[in-house]
């Protein structure tokens, strides 16, 4: 057997980490909340710093030098990188969902749909399945008359710079949290508003076109979603 193996060398082994060790001490130096990898929902958090040292009978004798910064999660205690900061939690992912559905909505109505009950009602309907459960038509209807009033621009009229930048500040921070399907569904709903009083007008397709690309969907792609939005299912 070879040494260091068997009983005898797990024991010598063990006692030999209890008497020299590494052990390392965490400053607190931040905290907040997060979405936790391991609890897998929205908890309390510390952000660490640590300093390491050198252990003689679990007694710290020598600084060995620093570590982290690490997240540790108030509940499951478990360390992570700080990169997990960069996902929103949950209950902000809902807010940025709900307020990217709500500006496509106004982009495509402003676009050419204010008019038409069928596309208020249509985007009514997705803006409430998105979180604002008490949008109504006339909400929808009065909010684009005042962007419109706002920037001087008139129902029809292609996506201006303006809206364009509204488009890309709701949809550019929610697109890498969106797997390819959720990033397509939220195209979808703005095609179906566009779609719903009839065929797809310039200033839709161009406005449809500027959701696609702040959703990072490949041009090849926004034009087969597109396609398939106008086929009855």
């Amino acid at each position: 057997m070879l040494p260091g193996r068997g009983p005898n060398g797990r024991s010598a082994a063990t006692r030999l980490s209890r008497l020299l060790g590494t052990r390392t001490a965490w400053t607190a130096v931040g905290d907040g909340e997060f979405f936790c990898p391991g609890c897998g929902g929205d908890r309390n958090y510390q952000r660490l710093t640590g300093h390491r040292r050198f252990a003689l009978l679990g007694v710290p004798v020598l600084p060995r030098g620093g570590t982290g910064p690490v997240v540790e999660c108030a509940a499951c205690r478990r360390h992570f990188g700080t990169d997990v900061l960069d996902h929103p939690t949950t209950t902000r992912f809902s807010a940025m969902l709900r307020d990217a559905v709500h500006t496509v909505a106004l982009a495509v109505l402003a676009a050419g749909g204010t008019c038409s009950r069928a596309s208020l009602e249509t985007a009514a309907a997705g803006v409430r399945a998105a979180g604002f459960e008490d949008c109504t038509e006339e909400q929808l209807a009065a909010l684009v008359e005042a962007l419109e009033a706002d920037t001087g621009r008139f129902t029809g009229e292609p996506c201006t710079a303006g809206l364009a930048i509204e488009l890309h500040e709701a949809l550019d921070p929610l697109a890498p949290h969106l797997a390819a399907p959720g990033r397509e569904s939220i195209l979808l709903q703005g095609a179906r508003i566009a779609l719903a009083d009839g065929p797809y007008t310039p200033a839709e397709r161009d406005a449809l076109a500027t959701v696609g690309a702040a959703l990072t969907i490949c041009s090849d792609d926004v034009t087969r979603l597109l396609a398939a939005a106008r086929t009855p299912s």
